[in-house]
């Protein structure tokens, strides 16, 4: 891949998974930019084009994969110099080769390396001659610049794969002089064999920590203003806004949406009048414009971490609906917040990340401290 580094961008507010590189592009001088690769074919080089479109653009010397001795090339904000002794590594095949790998990888499809391995394997389990001509041409589809670490070994950097595909009496790029010899492609064999152990046992192995990602589908909880409970609410009763009392310090609000905007503001006859505020969008508006009480924004998670666990606690049905999402990931619709909701992928999600939490705790009770 070009960059193990993501970044997106929004398309019809979709958001499009991307990575980037170094380029030059060539505008009368040479410009030191990134060029960015999204997941659904496009590339941002001064302009979105296609992966036809690019291809053009390297022709043309738009993007440069050529720096001629003393060409002036400048970076922006940063520097400006003159190009002396100038090498590079790129040739326009090369790199249309890393960008088509590059989309290939965003999407999880297999890319040249992978196809490659695929087509190794084939081999390694019908040893024909058609089979290994099938897993060098493979191996030269990969782009130059990546013919190194397909096997993610640094110590052997790729020999065993170039000795198997070659096979005794073939020659390999970095010894074309030489012929491989009948020990050399058995301890090639040898390798792989080990390979294919390590392989398996590797997949097999389960995390100490249990799985990093999510088994069941992520839930969005979409901004909703029900006016009394449900009997059978789904995941409506996750919702701040859903009626469900709470009590802190001895004052019972009717919904978690209540309790957080009054405790938020610092004048306490305000406070009274938003608790009493006839639905959820009267108790924010009330306490929008108002003071915040002293260290409002230090304060804000852990209060809003206090009014969940006293929402699922006070209200099992309620948690047995939380419960229900499993180890889901969460995702809170808030149109006014890109603090608390997903706000398209570009927020921050703390209500989400915070019913996670709630969630785990009524799962499995947290042991109170040995005395």
């Amino acid at each position: 891949m070009i960059g193990n580094r993501i970044t997106y961008r929004m398309a019809d507010g979709v958001r499009v998974p991307g990575t980037w590189r170094h380029a030059f592009i060539r505008n009368f001088n040479y410009h030191l930019t990134d060029l960015f690769v999204y997941a659904d074919g496009l590339i941002d080089c001064w302009g979105l084009v296609t992966l036809e479109e690019f291809e053009e653009k390297l022709r043309s010397g738009w993007v440069a994969t050529e720096l001629p001795e003393g060409a002036e090339a400048s970076a922006f904000d940063l520097a400006r110099w003159k190009f002396a002794e100038p090498q590079t590594w790129l040739t326009p095949e090369v790199l249309v080769a890393e960008v088509r790998d590059t989309i290939d990888q965003l999407n999880r499809r297999p890319d040249s390396t992978g196809r490659c391995l695929a087509a190794v394997d084939a081999f390694l389990a019908d040893r024909t001659e058609e089979k290994r001509e099938a897993a060098r041409d493979a191996y030269f589809a990969i782009p130059q610049t990546q013919r190194h670490y397909a096997l993610g070994d640094m110590d052997r950097k790729d020999w065993p794969l170039q000795v198997l595909v070659a096979g005794p009496g073939g020659t390999i790029d970095r010894r074309p002089d030489e012929a491989v010899t009948q020990d050399q492609y058995d301890w090639a064999l040898s390798y792989f064999e080990e390979r294919a152990e390590w392989t398996a046992k590797a997949r097999s192995r389960v995390p100490a920590d249990g799985p990093s990602t999510a088994v069941a589908p992520a839930v969005h909880l979409y901004e909703s203003y029900p006016l009394k409970p449900s009997d059978d609410p789904g995941t409506k009763a996750l919702r701040n806004e859903y009626p469900a009392p709470v009590e802190v310090d001895g004052v019972t609000y009717p919904t978690v949406t209540h309790a957080y905007w009054a405790l938020s503001v610092a004048d306490p006859a305000l406070r009274e009048a938003v608790a009493a505020a006839d639905s959820t969008f009267g108790a924010r508006n009330l306490a929008a414009d108002a003071e915040r009480s002293e260290g409002w924004e230090r304060r804000r998670i852990a209060v809003m971490t206090a009014l969940l666990r006293a929402k699922f606690t006070r209200h099992p049905e309620l948690a047995r609906a939380l419960l229900a999402t499993e180890d889901a990931t969460i995702v809170y619709g808030d149109s006014d917040s890109a603090f608390w909701g997903d706000d398209r992928g570009r927020g921050r999600n703390w209500t989400g990340r915070l019913l996670e939490l709630v969630r785990s705790e009524l799962a499995c009770p947290i042991p109170s401290r040995p005395s």
